[in-house]
């Protein structure tokens, strides 16, 4: 099977922790091991949330004043370059000979695209209210809470296209796991008067980029994997219940927390959709689980489908 990982951003930083290469390090390797079972029976491509070091490096640069701060989109490239260098290093040490391959992945986005007025993605880390403001006032940025604290929020337009797909695909025809659209791709969009193709200062939601990514590059199944079982119905109320199957209808018809599941629920929708095949979301631990359809939420285009179970662990 050709398989498309979206791993959540609990996979290289989780919230509260210092943004330390070397915690980073622990837990992609933690990441891989899981990974690595998947990718000895099936074709894997491999995408990743990267807000947190995106807004460390943005931290960073404004910190250099004798040069101007440098824009999302470099930062993203910057953020894809080494988390899949991590990432690529955790896979060869777990899958010794396997070839693995990231590739810096521009997205096409739209200049009319209401996001840019209305900036709600939130990157790098969390902080208090009143540093928050403290640093909105001193570089220019938006704010909002996020949980019990406040992070940066930028504009999050829609992906359009995957500018490097033929090469993925090249890649993925050789054997080799690919990591590519890391943190959603690096927004890019081309000039309507010259036709050239640049950079714009936003960032692409990672959950949709992998719909599209699945979507383009025609994957049997789509896995977006995070730090909870399964989707849950209700979720941090007291009636809270895990759903374990589901329709993209049955699960547009709920309410999510935005930012948080919300983007996974519409990205496996727009797979389901689109496609026809089935979409998984669950725990990064239990991916193969996720895969045979023993664990987390399995989204299908009927609730017969979604319940099937079939064992997708046997088919290669």
């Amino acid at each position: 099977m050709r398989v498309v990982v979206a791993l959540g951003g609990n996979a290289l930083m989780r919230r509260g922790e210092p943004l330390e290469a070397s915690v980073q390090r622990e837990h992609v390797a933690e990441a891989a091991r899981s990974i690595a079972a998947l990718a000895k029976h099936h074709s894997l491509l491999l995408t990743h949330g990267n807000g947190p070091q995106v807004g460390l490096l943005a931290l960073q640069s404004e910190s250099y004043r004798a040069v101007r701060p440098y824009p999302l989109d470099v930062l993203v490239a910057e953020s894809e370059g080494m988390i899949g260098y991590l990432l690529e290093q955790a896979l060869q040490n777990e899958l010794s000979g396997r070839q693995v391959a990231t590739v810096l992945t521009e997205v096409d986005v739209d200049l009319a695209d209401p996001a840019f007025a209305h900036p709600t993605k939130p990157v790098g880390p969390v902080y208090t209210e009143g540093e928050a403001h403290r640093l909105a006032t001193e570089h220019g940025w938006q704010v909002a809470r996020d949980g019990a604290g406040y992070r940066r929020v930028v504009a999050s337009p829609e992906p359009r296209r995957i500018v490097e797909m033929e090469t993925i695909r090249r890649l993925v025809d050789t054997g080799a796991i690919v990591i590519c659209a890391g943190g959603g791709g690096i927004p890019v969009f081309v000039d309507p008067a010259s036709g050239r193709r640049e950079g714009i200062e936003a960032v692409i939601d990672k959950d949709l980029s992998a719909a599209l990514l699945a979507i383009q590059v025609e994957a049997d199944f789509l896995m977006l994997l995070t730090d909870v079982d399964a989707v849950e119905e209700g979720w941090g109320g007291p009636g809270a219940r895990p759903i374990r199957s589901a329709t993209p209808a049955r699960l547009r018809s709920l309410s999510f927390a935005a930012g948080s599941m919300a983007p996974k629920i519409e990205a496996a929708c727009r797979f389901v959709e689109a496609t026809g095949r089935r979409a998984g979301i669950g725990s990064l631990a239990r991916a193969s689980e996720i895969l045979a359809g023993r664990s987390g939420t399995s989204i299908a285009p009927t609730e017969a489908q979604a319940t099937a179970g079939t064992s997708y662990e046997a088919i290669s």
